[in-house]
């Protein structure tokens, strides 16, 4: 089995296309450019399909690597995987987390522990009439595993968060389907990014066990929501039309100074779940640094729960014809977890399809060992 170093990176940005932190860092010694495996990263557009600051954020990261690599911008983009999530609302803070992953010899033998681990592997592009139905959920199954090999990860009960960047619908792409005598699971490209979010999460359920494979129907997709991942998080983009998979976990083929742990939100007011997130990790409400633990990131899910209630009382998210329901999820799981973390430069992604309960999703939360 292959032994690796993974690092991890938060560097704040002041707009999509800011570089400066990443490329201070570089310049600094601190990230080693080849190193580079994948940038999760939050930019203050909508989120929606014409959210164009999450184009402009892979495009400027690009340009800036590509000296640094000896490749093209659209070389850099092949060889890194590039996941941005759009929307910023309420504390949140726009950032990036770089990942990066190193081969070494051998694990040093005072290591004990399962350590941080990063695997990524990507499907085959889909036709748009695939997304948000069975091949979808197979192809991604298959691609989870194939990251979760590339970890050096065999137990299902080790991976802590799967983040996957998957395809929406155009008004071109349903057109071409329909010119081939096809239909998509539907018209409108906005609905599309639900059905695609979904499918993903499905294939996540697959790929772990959470779900028996054969289970899932087409006709289940964003209306069977007791079929769920505990540890999901996919986010659409109009910028591709495969899915981009990353896999994050604990493994002993590790030499990482970080590890992961996850909790499941069972809604948007969950504060128990955020905190059992962070103590799985050895942190505490409102305290980044610990005796043994310093935090460096928090990756959760938030959806408007879609019965219209949040125990018991109605919520106007799915009712407000001014802003969507995502941005309103985004908000307020965002300020929650921000005022248990202690900071709004959180990743929360809204659209949780699957990912977790109905209405909740999935915390993940990495920390670095401080001693």
């Amino acid at each position: 089995m292959r032994t690796t170093s993974v690092g991890v990176f938060k560097v704040a940005t002041r707009g999509p296309g800011d570089v400066s932190g990443l490329m201070s860092m570089i310049g600094s010694g601190a990230i080693d450019p080849a190193s580079i495996l994948a940038i999760l990263g939050k930019t203050e557009g909508n989120g929606g399909v014409n959210d164009f600051t999450r184009e402009y954020a892979v495009a400027a990261l690009c340009t800036a690597l590509a000296p640094q690599l000896g490749l093209s911008p659209q070389e850099v983009e092949q060889r890194i995987a590039f996941v941005m999530s759009g929307g910023t609302e309420g504390v949140l803070s726009p950032h990036i987390t770089v990942f990066t992953r190193q081969d070494i010899l051998q694990r040093p033998a005072g290591l004990s522990g399962k350590r941080l681990s990063i695997g990524m592997a990507y499907t085959r592009d889909f036709l748009p009439e695939e997304l948000g139905r069975s091949a979808q959920i197979t192809e991604t199954a298959k691609a989870v595993k194939a990251a979760m090999a590339d970890a050096g990860i065999a137990d299902p009960a080790d991976v802590h968060f799967v983040q996957i960047k998957c395809p929406l619908l155009t008004s071109e792409r349903v057109e071409a389907a329909n010119a081939r005598g096809h239909k998509t699971a539907t018209t409108s490209a906005y609905s599309s990014m639900a059905y695609s979010r979904g499918a993903s999460a499905l294939g996540v359920a697959v790929a772990l066990g959470e779900i028996a494979t054969g289970v899932v129907r087409d006709e289940d997709v964003l209306r069977r929501y007791d079929l769920f991942s505990n540890v999901a998080s996919t986010s659409s983009g109009i910028e591709l039309m495969h899915n981009v998979v990353i896999v994050l976990g604990n493994s002993m083929s590790s030499t990482s100074e970080f590890e992961i742990g996850h909790a499941v939100m069972s809604d948007a007011i969950d504060a128990a779940a955020v905190l059992a997130a962070l103590e799985s990790v050895g942190l505490r409400a409102g305290q980044q640094t610990t005796t043994g633990s310093k935090l460096v990131n928090i990756f959760a899910k938030a959806e408007a729960s879609p019965d219209g209630s949040v125990r018991g009382f109605r919520h106007t998210m799915l009712e407000d014809t001014d802003i969507s329901s995502t941005r309103h999820a985004r908000a307020a799981v965002g300020g929650l977890i921000a005022g248990l973390a202690g900071t709004g430069a959180v990743y929360v992604s809204g659209g949780a399809e699957h990912q977790g309960p109905a209405g909740g999703g999935p915390v993940a939360v990495i920390a670095k060992f401080s001693n």
